[in-house]
């Protein structure tokens, strides 16, 4: 488990608590990357990871993150089985889950919709795309509007 702070600079919002981001995630390489690309982004954020399915629900009754990004390939439980049992699960009605992952196949676009994500958001090698995303995602307020956008909007391009 890795664990990041980040505080904005002085801003008229610094008096926010930081938002819990909880990264599921087993490619430390991505992890980074992901942490990276949220720096860039004027957030105040914690950054939490479990590096498997398994870990993922242990971190997930320790705290209740404001939104999770959920990768597919994952050890000991994977993506979508996590996925399914969050939705099966009312105490996660509420949480926002982010499919990031470098799948782009069409079925698993469809199954992560038909399984409650809220976004699919594709992994890139292109860094400043990753940023552009993640200002997408967090343009909404999850707290306020657990956002479901239609078919045609779930993958964020």
């Amino acid at each position: 488990m890795i664990f990041y702070i980040r505080t904005k600079k002085s801003t008229v919002q610094d008096n926010l608590d930081p938002k819990d981001i909880l990264l599921a995630d087993d490619d430390e390489d991505d992890a980074l990357i992901f942490k990276l690309a949220l720096d860039q982004l004027d957030l105040t954020y914690e950054l939490r990871r479990a590096e498997n399915g398994e870990l993922l629900f242990v971190m997930l009754k320790e705290k209740m993150p404001y939104i999770l990004f959920l990768d597919i390939n994952m050890p000991c439980k994977d993506g979508f089985a996590c996925i399914h049992e969050l939705r099966k699960n009312k105490d996660y009605d509420s949480l926002p889950i982010i499919m990031y992952t470098s799948h782009l196949s069409q079925k698993y676009v469809e199954d992560c919709f038909r399984g409650g994500a809220n976004f699919y958001l594709s992994k890139t090698e292109h860094f400043n795309e990753l940023v552009a995303k993640l200002k997408k995602v967090f343009s909404f307020d999850w707290r306020e509007y657990l956002h479901y956008p239609p078919s045609t909007q779930f993958l964020l391009n």
